[in-house]
């Protein structure tokens, strides 16, 4: 069996979290239009905290919590993703 580099599996499920925020928002959003059971916001912000960059494109695409004052802190959440990175990355890279 190769070797599978710790790197690529790290952002595979990274993209896979953030595509599932993504979606989960795009969802969210639909079951808003019809008026049907929702995700509660608890679990939305859950999904943007694991999944940042999925969740604040999910907003904006779909103009959906853009209002919200709690959903201002998917903001933080990237920036935090962004730091630690950083940080993941840093000993690489020297």
């Amino acid at each position: 069996m190769p070797q599978t580099d710790p790197i690529l599996l790290h952002l595979l499920l990274y993209a896979v979290l953030n595509i599932f925020s993504f979606f989960t928002f795009a969802d969210d959003k639909l079951k808003a239009r019809n008026n049907s059971w929702r995700t509660s916001e608890k679990r939305l912000l859950i999904y943007a905290f694991v999944g940042p960059i999925g969740a604040l494109a999910g907003m904006r695409f779909f103009r959906h919590k853009t209002q919200k004052i709690t959903f201002k802190a998917v903001y933080l959440f990237l920036l935090l993703h962004i730091i630690l990175i950083g940080y993941y990355l840093m000993p690489m890279l020297s």
